[in-house]
């Protein structure tokens, strides 16, 4: 068995990465779950792996942690291979989805859980001061004495992570946290994750299959599909910038219109869609004219107006679905199908709102798709 990861590595060279999958790949028998992980985990940063169910993020997330040990490839933490070290030997700590807190211990108890079995054991006092500091920095002060079962369903996460937090990790590892948490609730619990985890310093990475969660809380995001890694970037990189279909359809919604290349040049090709129309705009790699691709528009990036014709596209509204600071209408052309629209409630204060079976005008700035190769 290998030795311990030693804390005073992390000093070695602040710009070393905090940890690193490398050709990490982890098989089942015949099944493989994931394959070829190369993935460089930044010091401080807040890490999400986001993809659908199946994917392969909580086993990668697990690799980390220590409870799955990889078939092929390497784990390292601080620079050290540990990928036969067990979970209680690595710097790391983990929040469950469903917390795992010990239902009859008081909250204080749950916390200071971890500190108890060091060995040797920290002083009493010091175990106290600890669990108290962790109180304070997931704003629970004075509910040490509580009971699990008199906490709410966002107290407890809390308890959940000040468990976690008293230990010093260097990683902490996130698995769907707030999966079981209403909406309100679980944005309020991201805004005190993010809080925190710039307040502690220490390095987040979150399992997640909620787009919008991982958008909104990352520093950078690692999106899976099928055990492979298929794109790592900011937020606005994967939302502006997708690698391909697949990505452009996981982050966030967006419009796909097949075609061919009928022209391109350095920062501009045009794609022949259905109905005789030509859609513009930037190619997210090389292609050939007479290339097949495919144009993605996101719905914020389409009007919706009662314009005369020349003004754009005609459409007829389909279905609408008011979602309060927007309006999602759902139109259908002639020859593109049907494609979502996305209104502001100032752009619908303009033009006014459309009632399904409304006649209307769609249009889109020149140049404003992205225009993908095909997967």
């Amino acid at each position: 068995m290998e030795s311990n990861p030693k804390p005073e590595a992390a000093d070695a060279d602040a710009d070393a990465p905090i940890a690193e999958l490398r050709d990490a790949s982890k098989h089942y028998g015949a099944v493989v779950a994931v394959e070829g992980l190369n993935l460089s985990i930044r010091r401080g940063e807040f890490l999400s792996f986001l993809g659908p169910s199946g994917c392969g993020k909580t086993t990668a997330l697990r690799m980390l942690a220590g409870f799955e040990s990889p078939t092929a490839g390497e784990v390292l933490l601080d620079g050290l291979r540990v990928n036969d070290v067990p979970p209680h030997r690595r710097p790391v700590n983990m929040v469950f989805q469903h917390y795992a807190l010990f239902p009859h211990l008081t909250v204080a108890q749950n916390i200071a859980y971890g500190l108890r079995q060091r060995r040797p054991r920290p002083p009493r006092a010091e175990i106290d001061r600890a669990v108290d500091q962790a109180l304070e920095t997931v704003r629970l002060p004075g509910l040490g004495a509580r009971r699990i079962w008199e906490m709410s369903g966002g107290q407890q996460q809390r308890v959940a992570l000040a468990r976690a937090i008293v230990n010093q990790p260097k990683l902490l590892l996130l698995d769907e946290p707030m999966a079981a948490l209403d909406k309100k609730l679980r944005r309020d619990m991201q805004i005190e994750l993010q809080t925190l985890q710039r307040s502690l310093g220490i390095t987040f990475i979150l399992v997640t299959h909620d787009q919008e969660e991982a958008l909104s809380m990352s520093d950078r995001i690692c999106l899976m599909r099928s055990g492979r890694i298929v794109q790592i970037g900011g937020p606005r990189a994967l939302y502006d910038q997708p690698a391909n279909r697949y990505v452009a359809d996981f982050v966030g919604k967006s419009n796909f219109f097949p075609g061919r290349v009928t022209a391109a040049s350095p920062g501009r090709t045009d794609l022949a869609v259905a109905g005789g129309l030509q859609i513009a705009g930037q190619a997210s790699a090389a292609l050939a004219v007479g290339a097949a691709a495919t144009a993605s528009l996101r719905p914020e990036q389409i009007a919706l107006n009662r314009a005369g014709p020349g003004d754009g596209i005609p459409v007829t509204v389909v279905n609408r679905i008011f979602l309060g600071e927007h309006t999602e209408y759902l139109v259908r052309n002639a020859g593109l199908g049907e494609f979502l629209v996305l209104a502001s409630r100032q752009a619908e204060a303009a033009a006014g709102a459309f009632d399904p079976g409304d006649e209307a005008q769609a249009s889109w700035p020149d140049g404003a798709a992205l225009i993908l190769a095909d997967d």
